[in-house]
């Protein structure tokens, strides 16, 4: 046992520390910093234990979001594989019907934005099912905006603490919605795997990105959250009706007060969307 740690406490006490600080807005020291042996399968059933005492207290689960599928920052954070979190009727929203919209700041700590893909469910995948299957198990596809968050100070922290630190997840803007049905399946196959993204902010190109950054595409995501949580028995798996998200395809970046993000899509039948900052 390192120096100034100590067990892990029982997952329910971990799980309501995390939800007071996320509610206070209280940045903590990494758990894996804090607690002897605290790994990723400690930090799922904490994550579990936390999805429990929102719904007791009227949040309901509409989704996952994946994090850390985009290999190109791995090295930025010291990540090195995929992670999910679970998101709430609380935390996702839609944009207008011009794919624009504004979001506050004020809930937020140490707030980045992400631009991602989303898939709408029409029916549960299964683990064995490769991506021509999966196809036929999602009914949209629309471009979205995380804002992540991180309660560790610095974003500083270790695969584990995502997890339990509710997958960094703060909110999530979901951006005009494409049917499935429109082209075929190699069109989809081919063009979610290849195209590309410009992420804009106050009229400057700050990143560019490619579909094939999140572990070759958002298809592929969603195959590898589907194996992680076949094998996570404290979670449920999709269900029909889940929206899934499927990982940053730029760098993260740190917004504020007044900036208007952007981003603009080539390669994919998807209209670019707007999100202006308010607050801090």
């Amino acid at each position: 046992m390192s120096v100034g740690q100590s067990d892990p406490p029982a997952a329910e006490i971990t799980a309501a520390e995390m939800l007071a600080a996320l509610d206070a807005r209280r940045q903590i020291a990494p758990l894996t910093e804090t607690y002897s042996g605290f790994d990723l399968d400690v930090a799922y059933v904490v994550a579990a234990a936390a999805r429990q005492l929102r719904v007791a207290r009227g949040e309901r689960p509409i989704g996952r979001k994946i994090g850390f599928t985009n290999r190109t920052i791995w090295e930025e954070y010291g990540v090195y594989a995929p992670i999910w979190g679970d998101m709430y009727d609380s935390t996702v929203g839609t944009l207008d019907n011009d794919g624009s919209g504004t979001i506050d700041l004020a809930p937020f700590v140490e707030p980045c934005i992400e631009p991602e893909i989303a898939f709408g469910l029409a029916r549960a995948p299964e683990a064995d099912m490769d991506e021509t299957a999966l196809l036929d198990c999602i009914d949209w596809v629309a471009p979205g905006f995380e804002i992540a968050q991180s309660l560790f100070p610095g974003w500083r922290f270790a695969a584990a603490d995502t997890v339990a630190a509710f997958g960094m997840h703060g909110a999530y803007r979901v951006g005009p919605k494409r049917s499935m049905k429109m082209g075929g399946t190699v069109d989809w196959l081919a063009a979610l795997s290849g195209f590309d993204i410009a992420l804009d902010c106050n009229g400057a190109i700050v990143d560019r990105g490619r579909g094939a950054n999140v572990l070759g595409g958002p298809l592929s995501a969603l195959r590898h959250l589907v194996g992680l949580l076949a094998g996570n028995p404290q979670s449920p798996p999709l269900a029909a009706g889940e929206i899934v998200t499927t990982g940053t395809l730029t760098r993260a970046f740190p917004v504020t007060d007044g900036e208007c993000w952007r981003t603009v899509t080539s390669g994919l039948p998807l209209d670019g969307i707007v999100l202006r900052m308010r607050g801090a």
